[in-house]
């Protein structure tokens, strides 16, 4: 019997991943699951477990098990440690959990969906890791680059940035730390760097793990986790 992925699935899952944006060229559809084979023949079969709430919509009805297509210009990374690799498809093995992401207009059918070539596949692993503090992610205009700090014009956030954001100035400083990981990304291609190669100007984007409900002064003063330079909306 088809296991349908139900509406209750849905809706406590629609935390998972970022949310959607336009660029242009519609928004963005992220399905996370696990594979079921190792990608071929422009293929990439999982077994969806959530993703974000344009995905999931979509798959309001269907079953859990669907095939994404991809093709030359998708790009599958492969992640270890918060870092990851460029790699090709036959290197993702039958198990391990993806993000694929996939753009297209709002409201494509799933049937659609999975014609439409992936954007990026990302490959976590054999166990998805689960953070245990919440994410505080602002993205802007790098001003500037200090001993242990990044002070950046913000632009926007997820939630729980924008909100600390409320009544404060859109300039702010973020610490880094030894064990910040710094990437710099060349369209869909990312690149570990260090701090010395962030270029002021460029897009960024700042991702800090810290205790719910930190004051903006706590988050600033915590380690960011990830900064990423040019890094498109649908890395992961």
């Amino acid at each position: 019997m088809r296991t349908k992925l139900l509406i209750v699935l849905a809706a406590a899952l629609c935390a998972v991943g970022a949310a959607s944006a336009n660029n242009g060229h519609g928004i963005r559809y992220s399905f996370l699951g696990t594979l079921t084979t190792t990608p071929s023949n422009g293929g990439v079969s999982i077994n969806v477990v959530g993703g974000n709430k344009p995905a999931l919509r979509a798959m309001l009805g269907a079953p859990v098990t669907q095939t994404f297509a991809y093709g030359s210009t998708t790009e599958f990374l492969e992640w270890s440690q918060g870092k990851p690799a460029v790699v090709q498809a036959g290197n993702l093995a039958a198990g391990d959990y993806v993000w694929v992401h996939v753009r297209a207009p709002r409201g494509t059918s799933l049937a659609d969906l999975e014609k439409a070539p992936a954007g990026i596949v990302g490959d976590h692993g054999a166990q998805l890791f689960k953070p245990d503090k919440p994410l505080y992610l602002f993205r802007g205009r790098l001003a500037s680059v200090g001993n242990g700090t990044v002070s950046v014009n913000v632009t926007g956030g997820n939630h729980r940035a924008l909100r600390l954001l409320l009544g404060a100035g859109g300039s702010q400083t973020f610490t880094f730390g030894d064990d910040t990981i710094f990437l710099l990304w060349q369209g869909k291609v990312p690149t570990v760097i260090d701090s010395t190669k962030l270029v002021v100007g460029d897009r960024i984007v700042v991702r800090i793990r810290a205790a719910a409900k930190s004051s903006l002064a706590q988050v600033e003063t915590t380690a960011a986790n990830h900064v990423g330079e040019r890094e498109p909306a649908t890395a992961k």
